[in-house]
């Protein structure tokens, strides 16, 4: 995936202003994804966050990219130190990546991608670590598209 741009000023308000960035965000990367991801190591500077370590997916390492990167104060993730298990096959077609606007709904966004609305909970099931609520979405978010 390699370096994801995030607005700075938008998402989850992780930092206390302790000046442990990195910490806070392993710690809810970790919290989210678990065993899923594995030695990881957070780096945090002037908003950009690099992630190190190994995910067990292709799923894993872009929820956990995603997660670092939907966090008040992150402009970019740069994830190519995380790497995924050997023994996980590419995947056949690329991620999307979906920034949320202001009016947006996962609705509206399954009627956009997939042509049917009620197709928003695999929007949901595919962000489930990084959307808490599917009623509760924000403008700047990014989510992962599946492919259809």
């Amino acid at each position: 995936m390699g370096l994801l741009d995030f607005l700075k000023d938008k998402g989850k308000d992780l930092f206390g202003g302790g000046g442990n960035e990195a910490d806070d965000i392993k710690k809810e990367v970790e919290r989210a994804l678990g065993s899923n991801v594995q030695n990881l190591t957070v780096h945090f500077n002037d908003g950009k966050v690099s992630l190190m370590g190994t995910a067990k997916s292709h799923a894993a390492k872009e929820k956990a990219a995603l997660i670092a990167g939907n966090v008040k104060g992150v402009a970019s993730v740069d994830d190519d130190g995380l790497k995924v298990q050997s023994d996980q096959p590419a995947p056949a077609k690329a991620t999307t990546y979906y920034t949320i606007q202001s009016g947006d709904s996962l609705s509206k966004i399954a009627k956009e991608h997939y042509g049917d609305p009620n197709a928003y909970n695999k929007i949901f099931e595919a962000n489930r670590e990084v959307i808490e609520d599917p009623d509760k979405i924000y403008p700047g978010q990014q989510i992962r598209i599946p492919a259809a």
